[in-house]
């Protein structure tokens, strides 16, 4: 899933809200052409086939003592029980997509699992598994999900079930949150520094754990409140589930380095007595990742490059789009290591694959997965298809289109397409009109200056009355755009979005109609604004990160013709920088001192910055704290102070 400002966003907002407010208007019952839409999957897809039903319960030990898992001072972490409507039978509600509603019944099965003798899951506790191997002397865990009060749960919830002995080892398939953040509830940092308990991650994991969305932070977990649903009603006619996992826990996200960084494939070592090979996954579902092999088990961990779901080449909220061809490959290189020996793998979300056979097939679908969308986008585009055009014709072949691990759950199948379009080409389509289009909100109104609000109106409900629903929400969204207090466009534009989530097979898709419809129809829901920082994350951001992440606030055409230039000392890292502001930037240079001119040397602790990030310290008043030493002119470093931005965390999505 993938990050921490997101995740951490993610079930907070949710709970904070407690979705009190009520829809002011709607939600509005499926239309027959929504109903039709979802039929025609029913129709399409193997419904009658039920091996996964019988897979997700294959090893069943236990439930959690109860579906509440709450914090040190009584908060709640995550609930589950909000998602018990999934349990209910027959068929899927008329507001939700029968494959999709399918998925989310099978993450609605939570518990601890054997896999096989000696190794056992966690799962659907939080948005990850986490995953239990018995070593020579205790447990190896991998991944520790998104808190320490789940992980903990999840410890408690083996050594109650199975066997109750200590953490002898710790693996991180990758660097995102929901895989890494509870590890201070399954292992002391102390233990792991004094060499007692590896903890073992692959290269480049701190720098990508902390630094994937530290700087577009606001932004994306703005976007990530849309893509999870966090604003919406857990029911059939709201949020059902993210596809990759029903949600994910709001507790203490913790992180610290690890003991061992895996540098290269075919790379061996010995965890507790346990033989474990690695393959490294860069660029692929993380920036850093990598799959392992158990050969005492025969049993490949998968880490998040082949699950049971399309995955996201580019996440809704928002992030670098990722490389399909390389995602193919590495499965590929996945099945000559091990793909002969193999007879049981498991991931990192969803459940295992048992027998070599099906491990090999799930394995090879989800590698012509990729290289299919990879190869067959870039063929459109060479034939002179632009992005939405490849969109619109993109269809996987049945061989693909029938495996429900290959369905659009969490990475939805045109976004995907689109994404890899950008991947090569960029945003642009190349036709010169579009090279330089109007902003939304002069564009609606001069569509609305052309052809009258009353005529676009009267078109939009026509399309929708049609089941049109793309039209109707394009037209109207014009509207809103021109006139943002037109409460009955919005309306109507909500009403079409709704239809669209209720047709969705892909959970963020569904989230983001349906979030859009909640904000068109009773605004902006806001809640206590969440706090997407943690202690262990800012101290694992670098000096050059920090500085980084400020150049990120400062307001450079605020700054016009001013120049400043400091010399930074941090006495507790031995850091020393130079730090400037003209031509609009704030930069710096490391190792670096104005032998003159400067107009002041700062001293001050690098611990100082990760109070500011804490939100402990304000940037303005940092001068008079006493915690900093001017060698110079004061004034100056509190005139760039002025020109730092704050970021609003409840900025409009669906309206301007």
């Amino acid at each position: 899933m993938e990050h921490f400002s997101f995740r951490r966003t993610l079930l907070s907002l949710t709970l904070s809200l407690a979705v009190a407010h009520a829809f002011a208007e709607g939600p509005k019952p499926a239309t027959s052409f929504t109903k039709a839409e979802n039929q025609k999957l029913l129709d399409y897809l193997p419904f009658d086939n039920k091996q996964d039903f019988d897979d997700v319960k294959r090893g069943f030990i236990a439930d959690l003592p109860s579906p509440i898992i709450k914090g040190s001072s009584g908060n709640t972490v995550i609930d589950l029980s909000q998602f018990d409507f999934l349990k209910q039978q027959g068929p899927a509600p008329d507001t939700v997509n029968p494959s999709l509603w399918r998925q989310e019944q099978l993450l609605s099965v939570r518990g601890l699992f054997k896999v096989v003798d000696g190794v056992y899951q966690v799962r659907n506790i939080d948005l990850a598994n986490i995953s239990f191997i018995r070593g020579k002397t205790g447990w190896i865990v991998i991944d520790p999900l998104t808190s320490v009060e789940t992980a903990k749960a999840a410890l408690d919830l083996i050594n109650a079930k199975v066997e109750n002995l200590p953490v002898t080892g710790v693996i991180f398939t990758h660097s995102h949150v929901d895989h890494f953040a509870g590890i201070r509830g399954v292992v002391k940092e102390e233990d792991v520094r004094a060499g007692k308990v590896p903890v073992v991650a692959p290269e480049g994991f701190m720098e990508e754990s902390v630094s994937e969305n530290v700087f577009a932070g606001n932004v994306m977990s703005r976007r990530a409140s849309y893509m999870y649903g966090n604003l919406l009603p857990k029911n059939p006619q709201g949020a059902v589930g993210a596809g990759l996992g029903l949600t994910t826990a709001a507790g203490t996200i913790t992180l610290f380095a690890p003991s061992k960084l895996i540098e290269k494939t075919g790379e061996k070592m010995s965890i507790d007595g346990v033989d474990v090979e690695f393959q490294m996954a860069p660029g692929t579902e993380a920036p850093a990742e990598m799959l392992f092999y158990f050969p005492q088990f025969k049993l490949i961990d998968l880490a998040e490059d082949a699950t049971h779901t399309l995955h996201n080449l580019l996440t809704m909220r928002g992030a670098k789009v990722r490389d399909a061809s390389k995602w193919g490959k590495t499965l590929d290189t996945t099945l000559d290591m091990w793909g002969k020996d193999a007879v049981v793998s498991m991931g990192s979300h969803h459940w295992p694959q048992w027998g070599n056979e099906r491990v090999v097939k799930h394995l090879e679908d989800q590698r012509d997965l990729y290289k299919y969308i990879n190869d067959q986008v870039l063929r459109m585009a060479n034939e002179g298809l632009t992005m939405h055009e490849i969109a619109d014709q993109f269809v996987l072949p049945d061989g693909l289109a029938k495996e429900f691990y290959n369905r659009g759950y969490y990475g939805d199948l045109k976004h995907n397409v689109r994404s890899t379009y950008q991947f090569y080409q960029g945003w642009w389509d190349g036709n010169p009109a579009n090279l330089n289009p109007l902003p939304p909100v002069e564009e609606g109104k001069k569509y609305v200056e052309m052809i009258g609000v009353d005529k676009m109106m009267s078109s939009a409900k026509a399309a929708f009355d049609k089941g049109d629903y793309r039209w109707s929400a394009t037209i109207t969204n014009k509207i809103v755009f021109a006139q943002p207090d037109n409460q009955a466009a919005k309306n109507l534009e909500a009403d079409a979005l709704e239809q669209m989530g209720y047709q969705a097979e892909s959970g963020p898709a569904r989230d983001f109609y349906l979030s859009g419809a909640q904000e068109l129809r009773n605004g902006i829901q806001k809640a206590a604004t969440p706090n997407t920082s943690s202690p262990d994350i800012i101290r694992g951001m670098t000096t050059e990160m920090f500085l980084d992440f400020l150049g990120v606030h400062f307001n450079g055409p605020k700054l016009g013709n001013h120049t400043y230039h400091f010399n930074l000392i941090f006495p507790d890292t031995k850091e020393k920088f130079t730090l400037y502001a003209e031509n609009g930037v704030l930069g710096y240079g490391k190792d670096k001192q104005y032998p003159s001119g400067a107009d002041a040397t700062i001293t001050l602790n690098r611990s100082t910055l990760d109070k500011i990030a804490l939100g402990q310290l304000k940037l303005g008043n940092l001068s008079e704290t006493g915690e900093v030493k001017f060698d110079g002119d004061k004034a100056k470093f509190n005139e760039l102070v002025t020109y730092f931005d704050k970021f609003d965390f409840w900025f409009p999505i669906a309206a301007p």
